[in-house]
């Protein structure tokens, strides 16, 4: 299962990832050491891992794991691990692991003191929203979302003025003064369904779905209401293809592409299958295909392959640069001295509280939530301002 670095275009520097394998990252320069007990003690966790973490490098991981699971202990803490973090983040340390839904879901519902965000600012700041007495964590402060950069509070009421009576569902992948100005929020995993309801409320044939452009217009392959959205991207997903998906396709005979909604839509017309974060590592542990490609951020791949161990990952490497400041030294480091503490002010927080617990209020969807691949593109309303 060794990786094969961009399937795409052989570009090697795509997959340096921000913070690993500097001399700040070496559990030394912090105290730790990896001895016979630390050994012992991260056995099992090493375990779960070994088959995408070399045998070479655990011992520069397995201090930071030893020491990071008695901080979570001694300070009644929890990781939440998106689905995007490095194998050692992801399957070591993290306490919740999921897509931003599922670790939404679980940050209201855990009892731990303190909640370490490993994944991205934006993440830590819905942690904070529905946990506002816990004390919430992100260990790099750099770790934000071009995505959740692409708008402002501003543009949102803009755009109500541009198309008023018309709700507002806002991705999560968004700051939280966008939240605070959204009728509901919606992930990858329900964005059809949040949509189609939210028409249904205000008894409208048309929904502003923002800041993703391009999960907005899969959204509208998928439903007949009329989209208006942002031409926000995110920097992973838009750099795929449907020429990439042809070239994997005769690169890697047998292979299925799949692709997450937030790729052009061009690539999920030419996909497989094309799903949430979740939807994807689900089907590809219920189908066992013999060879995939997940069209998304490039640890994903790792973290799935732990639980799909006859499958064969093909790995076309798109890091996120800012998931992947997210490292075990700088989780250590948060969890050691508490920092770096998010907030988020209570006039704020109110209001994108009450778009989140929409979302999480409403029943499981009756209609599977995968998107339908080989539809053509639907015409929507992309706006920006300058």
């Amino acid at each position: 299962m060794g990786r094969i670095i961009d399937a795409l275009t052989g570009d090697q520097d795509k997959c340096e990832i921000p913070g690993h394998g500097s001399d700040a990252a070496l559990p030394q320069g912090h105290g730790l050491a990896f001895t016979a007990e630390v050994e012992r003690a991260t056995a099992a966790a090493y375990e779960r891992v070994k088959d995408v973490v070399p045998a070479v490098e655990w011992p520069l991981l397995a201090p930071y794991v030893h020491a990071i699971n008695q901080l979570k202990a001694e300070r009644n803490a929890v990781v939440l691990a998106h689905n995007y973090m490095t194998p050692d983040v992801f399957g070591c340390v993290g306490d919740i692991r999921g897509d931003s839904l599922q670790l939404a879901r679980e940050a209201t519902r855990t009892s731990a003191d303190v909640i370490v965000q490993a994944g991205v600012y934006f993440m830590a700041e819905t942690a904070k929203i529905l946990n506002p007495r816990k004390t919430v964590l992100i260990p790099d402060l750099r770790a934000g979302c071009s995505l959740a950069a692409s708008i402002t509070a501003r543009d949102v009421r803009l755009m109500r003025e541009a198309h008023p009576g018309v709700p507002v569902v806002t991705y999560v992948n968004s700051s939280a003064e966008v939240k605070a100005e959204s009728d509901v929020c919606c992930t990858s995993s329900n964005a059809v369904q949040v949509t189609e309801w939210a028409a249904a409320e205000w008894g409208t044939d048309k929904v502003i779905v923002i800041p993703d452009e391009y999960l907005a217009r899969n959204v509208a392959t998928q439903t007949s209401i009329r989209i208006i959205t942002w031409q926000g991207r995110c920097e992973v997903h838009e750099r795929f293809t449907a020429a990439d998906v042809a070239n994997l396709k005769q690169s890697f005979p047998g292979a299925l592409v799949l692709a997450h909604p937030e790729c052009p839509p061009d690539v999920l017309a030419a996909a497989d299958y094309a799903g949430s974060t979740a939807a994807l590592a689900d089907w590809v542990q219920k189908n066992a295909p013999a060879k995939v490609v997940l069209l998304t951020e490039c640890s994903m791949s790792d973290n799935v392959a732990q639980g799909s161990p006859t499958t064969e990952f093909v790995r076309p490497c798109n890091l996120c640069p800012h998931m992947k400041r997210i490292t075990l030294a700088s989780i250590y480091e948060a969890l050691r001295d508490l920092k770096h503490e998010v907030e988020v002010p209570e006039s704020v927080a109110l209001r994108a509280r009450t778009a989140i617990e929409r979302m999480l209020a409403l029943p499981p969807s009756a209609r599977p939530l995968d998107f339908v691949t080989g539809r053509p593109p639907v015409d929507v309303v992309a706006m920006h301002f300058t």
